[in-house]
């Protein structure tokens, strides 16, 4: 007997099968395609992404709202291009790469993007912790066991199907969007402010730049890379080119309103800080500080919400840390790790780093390791994408590889200017 998270998944399979042969429309036939993008873009409002906008918003006020929103239009642009390419080949993006590349670039790859991977997965897994320690009031070690509990749970999910996993992940992204906008409520930002600095770019005082730096660092997200390739291969295979090209239209979509929905996080929580502490409390980079100064300030319920997005962000993003990883070894090495062992590969380094360092400078360390990694996906999804022999007749047009080798190579310089003020402040 299926089990109703099963029959879930069949149903909506069924129902992409459906629409795929032009038997179904519809507001239901849209929604069954959406799923990757949407787990895809919790990777952009992780708490790397709390720490980096809450220091923005209080150093800087409104000033780099224009950076968020431009480098989440670069992340729907390599987003789009990564499930495209799944769709295509019907491989992950690190498949890919091992039947394309030789052996020696492919193991070298693999070895960054799971230093990437694990380097990530412990930044959300921290921020999952520390958001249970502040809530329940209860030590930071409870609050990693806490989350490591609640995402191990949530992954197993994935036994039963690819639905029940989307749903639960989609819920925990509600929560962090609803709870911004409450807080935008509780905490009214200068909206004057906050839409002339979104369209005019302006860097004005001596953190700016490396701010808008971080920024960028934090936004596009090497595993998220790889694991939305992944997600994309074998939900509805296409049995021949148009349908294949109708996958494509819809993933397109799902990329511009689920990461669209991840910019306005993003700006929400710039503005929030902005708003809370520019003027009182600039240059805050702690969510610890950050929560006990919202309290006194503006009351238990702007703190409460604060800590609920946090938690609901750092055990979603643990989640679709812990998948891409899982994605990442498979595509790369062919091997698939058992999901408790993939688990502890992140509990334990986070647990030795509670008791060994401030998880406020494990967390914003990884945002380094993410920056030495990131260049290695966004050069092989702009090969491999340009490529006839991968893509056929789905190649990318010449505009969107200058595109996206423009924005690659800003990349790699922004990532570069990060480095060299982490080399110099130390």
């Amino acid at each position: 007997m299926h089990t109703a998270a099963t029959v879930s998944t069949a149903d909506t399979v069924a129902t992409m099968r459906a629409a795929l042969d032009h038997r179904r429309r519809g507001p239901r036939a849209v929604l069954a395609f959406a799923g990757p993008a949407v787990v895809a873009s919790v990777a952009y409002m992780d708490p790397g992404n709390f720490v980096t906008n809450l220091q923005a918003g209080s150093t800087c006020g409104y000033q780099l709202l224009w950076v968020v929103l431009l480098a989440s239009l670069v992340a729907m642009l390599f987003q789009a291009m990564s499930a495209k390419l799944g769709i295509v080949t019907g491989r992950s993006l690190a498949e890919v790469c091992r039947d394309e590349f030789s052996q020696p670039l492919v193991v070298a790859m693999w070895l960054a993007a799971e230093i990437g991977a694990i380097a990530t997965d412990l930044a959300e897994f921290m921020g999952g912790a520390i958001g249970i320690s502040l809530l329940a009031d209860v030590p930071l070690g409870w609050g990693l066991v806490a989350t490591g509990v609640l995402t191990f749970a949530i992954v197993s999910l994935d036994a039963r199907g690819f639905r029940p996993l989307e749903i639960v992940i989609a819920a925990l992204v509600a929560v962090v969007g609803l709870s911004y906008l409450a807080e935008l409520v509780v905490v009214p930002p200068d909206w004057h402010a906050a839409l002339f600095h979104t369209v005019v770019p302006q860097l004005h005082g001596k953190d700016a730049l490396m701010l808008a730096v971080g920024i960028v660092g934090a936004t596009i997200m090497p595993h998220s890379i790889y694991l939305h390739s992944g997600l994309t291969t074998h939900r509805a295979p296409a049995r021949n080119d148009v349908q294949r090209r109708q996958l494509v239209a819809f993933s397109h979509r799902e990329v511009a309103v689920a990461l669209g929905a991840a910019a306005l996080v993003n700006m929400a929580m710039v503005a929030m800080a902005a708003a809370a502490f520019s003027k009182t409390s600039p240059g805050i980079a702690d969510i610890a500080v950050a929560y006990h100064l919202l309290v006194p300030t503006l009351g238990a319920g702007a703190g409460v919400l604060f800590l609920v997005s946090l938690l609901a962000s750092g055990i979603s993003s643990s989640v679709v840390g812990t998948m891409a990883g899982q994605h990442i070894m498979q595509g790369f090495v062919g091997f698939r790790m058992p999901l408790l062992a993939r688990r502890l590969v992140t509990m334990v380094p986070a647990f030795i780093v509670c008791a060994t360092m401030n998880p406020m400078t494990a967390m914003l360390d990884s945002q380094i390791v993410l920056s030495l990694v990131l260049p290695a996906p966004l050069i092989a999804l702009v090969v491999l994408s340009s490529r006839r022999s991968v893509m056929q007749g789905f190649a990318a047009s010449r505009t969107q590889t200058t595109a996206a080798t423009l924005a690659t190579t800003a990349i790699v310089l922004l990532n570069g200017a990060l480095l060299w003020q982490a080399a110099t402040a130390a």
